[in-house]
């Protein structure tokens, strides 16, 4: 997790900081309703990579948002699901999908 050192003055740019990413949304998106393996969220997402979304995934481990479980099963199952502080963004991605609608609605 950053420090309070590391982190901007501003908090718009410190929330932009941790969640900024288009793929880092997409993340939090697909892992609101409940934990999800690599691949269940490579499909959910879409035009991701494997390095990219290896990349966000890691970055929002370190971040604190997300948990990942390896099981120690042959193949490994790895899973990802929320922290605590990652369920706390869900008011910010309702009201982002809330003025997605009204600016689709607008300009349909």
């Amino acid at each position: 997790m950053e420090t309070a050192k590391e982190l901007p003055a501003c908090p718009v740019e410190t929330t932009l900081m941790l969640i900024g990413d288009k793929w880092k949304v997409l993340i939090l998106r697909d892992l609101m309703p409940g934990k999800k393996r690599f691949g269940e969220l490579k499909r959910s997402i879409g035009n991701v990579s494997q390095k990219v979304l290896t990349a966000q995934l890691r970055a929002m481990e370190t971040s604190g948002l997300i948990n990942r479980t390896v099981y120690a099963e042959v193949p490994p199952r790895v899973e990802y699901s929320l922290t605590a502080l990652g369920e706390s963004l869900k008011p910010i991605l309702d009201a982002m999908r809330d003025w997605g609608q009204d600016y689709k609605a607008q300009n349909a």
